[in-house]
């Protein structure tokens, strides 16, 4: 079942934000949903690269995601960087946000029907072939001492 993340919480998508710190205790899947809120025209929102948002290199302006209602589904896994593009935001006020997104999450996995059922002879330490060997051998001892 998907997540649904409002990034930064109550805070939402601003600068002055420790948006590491928030990520810190999540666990991401593919098919989670990030959404960025903000007041649109104040911030925005770019998906980067590792060397973009370590540097805060700010891509063309027709690549911002700007509704101020940003709904992102994490569709792959791997480490997934988002930068504010407005002025100095990323740059001088820390507003970027990386994270790492695992697998889908799976549904919890079916109980076997009869779990507690013992292998057959077990409970009593002789494995089939065993005893069926033994018992052989005490119907020929049978036969010979007629």
């Amino acid at each position: 079942m998907a997540t649904e993340f409002t990034v930064g919480h109550d805070q939402e998508w601003t600068i002055n934000f420790n948006y590491e710190a928030w990520a810190k205790d999540k666990v991401f899947h593919v098919g989670d949903e990030l959404v960025f809120k903000y007041t649109a025209g104040r911030h925005n929102v770019f998906k980067v690269n590792g060397t973009a948002f370590t540097n805060c290199t700010i891509p063309p302006a027709n690549e911002a995601i700007t509704t101020g209602n940003d709904v992102i589904t994490l569709a792959t896994l791997g480490r997934k960087w988002y930068i504010c593009g407005v002025n100095d935001h990323c740059a001088n006020y820390g507003q970027k946000l990386v994270i790492t997104v695992l697998e889908e999450s799976a549904s919890p996995a079916l109980a076997p029907s009869n779990p507690t059922a013992p292998a057959p002879n077990s409970a009593h330490g002789i494995s089939g072939s065993r005893y069926q060997l033994l018992m052989a051998a005490m119907v020929a001892l049978a036969f010979l001492a007629i």
